[in-house]
């Protein structure tokens, strides 16, 4: 009797541990499905606004539900459910247009109908040349760059970075933002590729977007090994953690 008790125990540990697996795996699912989903970036086309080794969250029901909303993006529905339409100023991620299996993150910047052109490395939005202040100039490696902040025309401001304003995509033809579809830019403005590139990224179909970046819940600079755990409280940026994305 008591070796029955002790094995009827011991199935009825395994099962509850198999209970509390599926249900946890289950909650995050739909969590990361309707609610969050955590993303990292790995380059630096959003300097200065993001960094490299930084962690955020994309809010999924931002702009509503898309087939890409789900996880590996089945073909279940066409266009977005629920949808809220991207503001100018937004930084989203979206499915690469060329690529459906590639997320992008990136600063939206052209609505649908929107003429948008650089001209001197200065971005016009229906012919008016949006606002570009100065800030700073700093040095990267060799070379020295600067800040500017940058506002747009529904008054949302942020940062932007510039080798120089004579660089490729510094002088770009005007691109007429076709309708269901937003022109996007990388903040660090020579070093992006983005919507000005038509060939890789071009305009970005509303469908493809997965959600609006909202805060850093992590961040560390890659001075620290993935072995050397004791490097690990040194690299991280203390100062970005659950920072807001704007």
């Amino acid at each position: 009797m008591d070796s029955m008790s002790k094995t009827a125990k011991s199935k009825g540990g395994f099962g509850e541990t198999v209970r509390t697996i599926f249900w946890a795996v289950l909650i995050a699912l739909v969590i990361r499905t309707f609610a969050f989903e955590p993303f990292s970036i790995p380059s630096g086309s959003m300097v200065p606004s993001l960094l490299v080794g930084d962690y955020l969250f994309v809010s999924k029901y931002a702009y509503g539900y898309s087939r890409f909303s789900l996880p590996f993006g089945p073909p279940l529905f066409d266009g977005r459910v629920f949808a809220d339409q991207p503001e100018r100023g937004d930084v989203a991620v979206f499915k690469l247009p060329s690529d459906d299996s590639t997320d992008y993150i990136k600063r939206v910047v052209g609505l649908p109908g929107d003429r948008i052109q650089v001209q001197n490395g200065i971005l016009h939005i229906n012919g008016q040349a949006v606002e570009r202040k100065k800030l700073r100039e700093v040095q990267v490696g060799d070379a020295s760059v600067t800040i500017y902040r940058e506002t747009l025309p529904n008054g949302e401001s942020h940062l932007i970075r510039e080798r120089g304003d004579n660089y490729p995509f510094d002088n770009t033809p005007v691109y007429v933002v076709p309708r269901g579809h937003y022109f996007v830019m990388g903040d660090n403005r020579d070093s992006s590729q983005d919507s000005r590139a038509l060939d890789r990224v071009g305009y970005v179909p509303f469908e493809n977007f997965v959600g609006r970046a909202e805060f850093l819940f992590f961040s560390h600079d890659g001075s620290a090994s993935m072995w050397a755990f004791w490097e690990w409280p040194g690299a991280i940026r203390y100062g970005r953690l659950l920072n807001g994305v704007s």
